[in-house]
């Protein structure tokens, strides 16, 4: 054999040797702080063995995963904390599921194995923080031994580990004990976080139990344990719509990383429980970050989508009967609507989409509309695309005109829907920016009259069955004319008065750039008011973005994948019809 490549084989062998999974305890003997009797610290399919022995389980372990290979390692380390309620440690299968996407990324991952069951007389996170805080210092010290940087340090979590994540992500400088050894002089702050279903977030919980009052209330807040200092980091925040341990915690976190410009994502799923869900969405916030390497070269969503192949039709129609349109201005443009049907129709819904442009322009062959008519075409949906009156009324409220154009098309739709083999009560609308308010007037509103009625189309229902706001503007009382003044992070920062949210308001998606100055927290907070009706809706931002944050995007991002969550979120909230 060339010794040259012996020497090769001989190092590959060697260096997965030394970086073999093993455990490593992490306090000197009889130093650990808060011991007390009844903890242990294992996972719980250990546990469940018959030779379990908890003598031989008292103290916190770190356990080290094997490394990636010399090919794909990208110098960053993962730090894996499984949930169980600070009762146990029982994410058995999230950690194996963990271990195994991101040692693929290219991580060094490492589980972080705490004391449970709770301790008594002290707080319930305390010993799980203590040995949090240690754990961060050890394995930042062995950086260097284990080949990944040290200020390059992630953490993904569920549940109560995720309320520890929480802990370690804001108040690192924080100490939850007392100095050790040389050890401790080393930082404990980790470099980002993926947190999964965080309990025990809000005050109407944080003695360990579901939320008392759902996350809701006006003397319900966030904890006061999260402390937001110099060193919290970056997070991707994902959870479910009916988590008893609310959601309305990652909400709260949220706005506080935004009160504080860190840059963050938000993820909540309707219909969804207590679990781990949408760890493409963290991996994608982690590419966006930099944090999973990537060439940096953004794409133009145009050139995605520039065919009309899967279009079998093409029809064009006026909304309003000549002479009929309401509160006509000369200024403006004539409305109209577009029916685009698909060559090979899989589906009877139908999905109406229009553009932004302040209210004072809008475009049906733009990027915020045709590259999801020819997707949703290509899945075989019938898709309306509406071209509202801009500019702006005179006299009159912004969005007064389009309102109308969209109630009258909406109502257009419904009347033709069967004659095309359609489905009348399977109808969605979607819009951008200015749009995203006029789809918000659509969801919110559909009670209320916005024009007299002109014929027999009007005595039809404009409601709808969903809707997709991106990005959407004014939507918030500290912005309804321009940027908002504070981000919507206020607490009297509220949706605007004119979504009256009637009871035919229905279910929607948001998806918007975390850095957008004219809509962070407006769908945040008309998704927290849904919740509070009922209404299970969908919400995903995207870290470092701004608005229009499809136009250009890298590849593995969610400002590039961001068009697939319109298709999973109909069919997910079961709106797709055959």
């Amino acid at each position: 054999m060339n010794k040259t490549i012996f020497i090769a084989i001989l190092s590959f062998f060697l260096f997965l040797n030394v970086n073999a999974k093993e455990r490593e305890l992490i306090w000197p003997n009889g130093k650990m702080p808060d011991t007390q009797s009844h903890q242990i610290a294992a996972m719980t399919n250990e546990c469940n063995l018959k030779e379990f022995n908890p003598d031989k389980h008292r103290t916190t372990y770190i356990e080290w995963f094997d490394s990636p290979s010399p090919q794909s390692c990208n110098g960053g380390c993962m730090v894996l904390i499984s949930g169980g309620s600070y009762k146990c440690c029982c994410d058995v299968d999230l950690i194996e599921l963990w271990n195994k996407e991101f040692t693929k990324l290219g991580f060094k991952c490492v589980n972080l194995v705490y004391r449970t069951p709770r301790p008594n007389g002290i707080p319930i996170y305390q010993t799980a923080w203590e040995d949090g805080q240690r754990a961060i210092r050890v394995i930042r010290s062995e950086a260097q031994k284990r080949g990944f940087d040290p200020e390059k340090i992630g953490v993904i979590s569920m549940s109560a580990g995720s309320h520890l994540a929480l802990l370690l992500g804001t108040s690192s400088m924080t100490k939850s004990y007392e100095t050790i050894d040389d050890i401790d002089t080393i930082s404990c702050h980790i470099n980002w976080a993926i947190v999964n279903a965080p309990a025990y977030v809000t005050n109407d919980a944080e003695t360990g139990t579901p939320a008392s009052r759902d996350g809701y209330g006006t003397d319900v807040r966030i904890s006061n344990v999260f402390k937001f200092d110099e060193k919290t980091c970056p997070m991707s925040l994902h959870h479910g719509g009916l988590d008893p341990y609310s959601p309305n915690g990652s909400t709260l976190v949220y706005r506080e990383l935004r009160k504080r410009m860190i840059p963050a994502e938000i993820h909540l799923y309707p219909d969804l429980g207590h679990g781990a869900f949408g760890l493409e969405r963290g991996i994608e916030f982690m590419r966006q970050m930099g944090f999973i390497p990537h060439d940096g070269k953004e794409v133009d969503l145009m050139s995605r989508f520039t065919s009309d192949s899967c279009r079998s039709n093409y029809l064009k129609e006026d909304i309003w009967p000549e002479g009929k349109t309401p509160d006509f201005q000369k200024h403006q443009c004539s409305p109209y609507i577009e029916w685009h049907f698909p060559k090979e129709r899989k589906t009877s819904s139908i999905q109406i989409i229009y553009s932004g442009g302040a209210y004072r322009t809008n475009d049906t062959n733009g990027f915020e509309v045709a590259p999801t008519r020819r997707y949703l075409n290509e899945k075989g949906m019938t898709v309306v695309t509406l071209k509202y009156r801009t500019p702006r009324p005179e006299g009159l409220a912004k969005h007064t005109t389009a309102w109308q154009d969209l109630q009258r098309a909406v109502r257009i739709v419904r009347s033709k829907a069967a004659s095309y083999g359609l489905n009348p009560d399977r109808i969605g609308i979607m819009g951008g920016s200015a749009g995203g308010h006029l789809t918000l007037m659509g969801c919110t509103s559909s009670n209320h009259r916005s024009y007299l009625p002109i014929d027999d189309i009007d005595k039809l229902p404009c409601n709808v069955q969903w809707g997709i706001g991106i990005y959407p503007a004014y939507s918030l009382t500290d912005g309804p004319e321009a940027k908002n003044k504070t981000g919507g992070n206020a607490d009297d920062a509220v949706p605007v008065p004119e979504f009256t949210f009637d009871l035919n308001t229905c279910p929607m998606l948001f998806v918007y750039g975390d850095d957008d100055d004219c809509s962070p927290m407006n769908s945040v907070k008309c998704w927290e008011k849904m919740r509070s009706m009922g209404i299970q809706s969908e919400v995903h931002s995207l870290a470092t973005r701004k608005h229009c944050f499809q136009l250009k995007a890298i590849p593995g991002t969610g400002s590039y994948t961001y068009i697939d969550r319109i298709w999973e979120f109909i069919n997910k909230k079961g709106l797709i019809s055959k």
